[in-house]
């Protein structure tokens, strides 16, 4: 049996109809600089211990800071951010410092204003074509109330009918 040939705007089509959440994930660098970017490529992993993963692209300005990172934070976007995830979505943005912004007991970026935000021990990294996935053991987790934003043929968005309203 042969396979299809894929081109990436197909691939890139074909997931388009996937809708899922907005995350920022933010780190700091040896020398004590935030860094971030936009990812929706997300998921839990597992709940013992609490896992989760996040994919950042090999191409990506941050992409160092993050291989040598030993945490970072997810932040689950609501409606209202969408400026917040395009901004983190830039190639060499001016990210930070963010209004409202703080740090964590590590010296990790918070963000405020965020649905959710899992602040991860980075438990290893694995090599995955163009990316590379990113597993982390949630050591500090917290929830707030709110609509989620959503990334949806190419776009953002919120949910719309029964059971968007909190």
């Amino acid at each position: 049996m042969l396979a299809e040939t894929i081109t990436a705007e197909r691939f890139r089509t074909s997931l388009a109809r996937w809708a899922s959440g907005v995350t920022v994930v933010t780190t700091v660098d040896a020398q004590g600089r935030s860094h971030g970017f936009t990812a929706s490529s997300f998921t839990s992993v597992s709940l013992e211990p609490p896992l989760v993963l996040v994919c950042l692209d090999l191409r990506a300005n941050c992409f160092d800071a993050f291989t040598g990172a030993e945490g970072f934070v997810v932040h689950v976007l609501g409606r209202d951010q969408q400026d917040l995830a395009a901004l983190f979505a830039r190639r060499g943005a001016d990210k930070f410092p963010r209004p409202g912004m703080t740090s964590s007991r590590r010296g990790l970026p918070l963000l405020p204003g965020a649905l959710a935000r899992l602040e991860c021990r980075t438990e290893r990294q694995v090599p995955a074509g163009d990316h590379l996935v990113l597993f982390g053991e949630v050591e500090h987790a917290e929830a707030g109330e709110g609509e989620p934003l959503l990334y949806y043929r190419k776009g953002f968005h919120g949910i719309a009918g029964p059971g968007a309203a909190d």
